[in-house]
């Protein structure tokens, strides 16, 4: 060890990883009171300094990128079109949701007779392990499975094995001998993140990483855990849903914010290849306060439905509630439409939903959830075949959204024939993209009342 990295006590932050030399009631990174733990292990207030040369931008090589296709299309989708040699994942998400089924059921799509690939668990025994693996039916001599969780003796196997994929569930059970903290610290979990990561990017062998979340839905440990890796995914979804989203929040070879989307069964996860049909299946047609929204996840168009309900309150406050959408947004919705059109829903109870478990995060949200609200208070169903998409200003102006074309073929495969958007889209559209579609363009939410509920 270095006299850089000589053991001393220090006080570490549990929700950021900020190191201090002395306790602190409050940690000044991020805010926390009461926060930082002492703990004993190497110190990293002096890095260790290295000498770099710098060289033009023109004359750096760019490297060819070959990688790692799974076979699981949904997988390769999020991670940009495969597992980058090198490169390390962290997938995070609620306890049960499927991270270690989704995890075998790759390890099994990779192996073969001249392929191997190791997992390493922390959390399970190897009976555990195969259970599963018999409920999943796999059964591959490639895979070569250890319960360890000291990360020595996992490099050590890496080396031994010479695998093609190497993935750790979960990061913090792991440990490393030069750390006196238990599992699962702050320091054990930097430090043993840091020497996988230095394996991968040493020997080009990529490592996946399973990771907890906490109470929050944050990956557990400091936040520096997703600074260091590569690729961070969330498998989201209700283990009361058949549905279950894999969302890319940082992809360094690849997009973000795309989504994959399978389906849990008794056999493992199966991927759907066309979810705007699936979240669609159950939709209840001529109802008031339901409506069809084409959003645009990653390079994707997925088509979901918006569902609002909207009653009078017998309380003193009326209730705001949204689920898979942001309540800050329906508050700030509701507000427009009772100060641009006179909705009386201060004394309404408001109740949002995107069905199927999905959440969408995008401003074209905005005409959808006006639209739905709006159904619900009037009592007047959408027509069937209309979809709807826009930003809402405060203005009450709607304005205009990216991807317009991709959102039109899409509702015109599933034979939507009435699309209403933003009238600055439409004016900038091109007339082959529309094809038989119907596109009436809005410009203000007065538009939304004379165009589908006075029609």
């Amino acid at each position: 060890m270095s006299p850089a990295q000589k053991e001393q006590t220090l006080y570490i932050c549990g929700s950021c990883g900020y190191e201090s030399r002395k306790w602190l009631g409050k940690c000044p990174d991020c805010g926390e009171w009461d926060s930082l733990n002492e703990e004993r292990g190497p110190s990293r207030l002096s890095p260790r300094r290295q000498t770099a040369t710098a060289q033009p931008l023109s004359e750096a090589e760019a490297a060819t990128v070959s990688r790692l296709v799974t076979g699981i299309g949904e997988l390769d989708r999020v991670l940009g079109g495969g597992i980058v040699p090198g490169s390390v994942t962290l997938v995070g998400g609620d306890p049960g949701i499927g991270k270690s089924t989704l995890i075998l059921q790759l390890l099994a799509a990779l192996a073969t007779e001249n392929q191997k690939v190791l997992y390493v668990t922390g959390e399970e025994s190897a009976d555990q392990i195969r259970m599963r693996a018999d409920r999943l039916d796999i059964d591959r001599d490639g895979i070569y499975l250890a319960t360890e969780n000291r990360v020595e003796a996992i490099l050590a196997m890496a080396g031994e094995v010479r695998p093609v994929l190497l993935a750790v569930d979960s990061i913090q059970t792991m440990l490393t001998e030069e750390v006196a903290s238990a599992p699962g610290s702050v320091t054990q979990v930097r430090e043993s993140t840091a020497r996988l990561l230095s394996l991968a990017k040493g020997s080009g062998l990529p490592v996946i990483l399973i990771g907890h979340v906490t109470k929050d839905g944050a990956i557990a440990g400091p936040r520096v855990l997703e600074h260091m890796v590569d690729t961070v995914l969330y498998f989201e979804g209700d283990r009361g849903l058949v549905f279950r989203i894999l969302r890319t929040v940082k992809n360094r070879f690849g997009s973000t914010n795309e989504i994959g989307v399978f389906e849990m069964k008794e056999s493992g996860l199966r991927e759907v290849e066309n979810p705007s049909a699936l979240f669609l299946a159950e939709r209840p047609v001529n109802v008031p306060g339901s409506v069809v929204l084409p959003s645009i996840e990653g390079t994707r168009p997925i088509l979901v439905e918006v569902q609002a309900l909207v009653s009078p309150s017998s309380l003193g406050t009326a209730r705001r509630t949204a689920i898979g959408a942001d309540p800050q947004r329906l508050a700030l919705l509701t507000a427009v439409l009772e100060k641009k059109i006179g909705a009386s829903l201060f004394d309404h109870d408001i109740f949002l939903n995107i069905a199927g478990g999905i959440r969408i995060d995008e401003p074209a949200l905005d005409l959808g959830v006006i639209v739905a609200l709006l159904s619900s208070l009037y009592e007047k169903p959408v027509p069937p075949d209309t979809v709807v998409c826009g930003e809402i200003g405060l203005a009450g102006e709607v304005r205009a959204v990216g991807h317009m074309d991709m959102r039109i073929r899409e509702a015109a495969r599933l034979g939507f024939t009435t699309f209403l958007m933003p009238a600055t889209n439409q004016r900038h559209l091109d007339t082959r993209t529309a094809g038989a579609m119907r596109i009436t363009g809005l410009g203000t939410v007065q538009d939304v009342i004379e165009q589908i509920f006075r029609a």
